[in-house]
């Protein structure tokens, strides 16, 4: 029972690995707008959140910087989403 509970956390595990890889290489390799790529980042969350809804603190904490990253490398903006000047 104990082996299924954790082969199950490692399959949802690999499958966020995947979706977070997937929206990366998008983000940074597609051309979109910055509003396509924000609602990106806003389904890459919501997906990870139905795989561990309790884990959102760790999402923003982990993944959250990175996405942000790569918007403002990608876009360029002024004063940037992640809070640097």
């Amino acid at each position: 029972m104990q082996e299924d509970i954790i082969r199950e956390e490692e399959q949802k595990m690999r499958r966020l690995r995947f979706i977070v890889d997937l929206a990366e290489a998008v983000l940074m390799q597609s051309s979109l707008t910055l509003r396509e790529a924000l609602d990106l980042m806003d389904q890459t969350k919501k997906a990870a959140l139905a795989l561990f809804p309790d884990k959102e603190s760790v999402y923003d904490l982990i993944y959250l910087p990175r996405f942000r990253r790569i918007i403002d490398e990608r876009f360029t903006i002024p004063g940037s989403l992640s809070g640097r000047n």
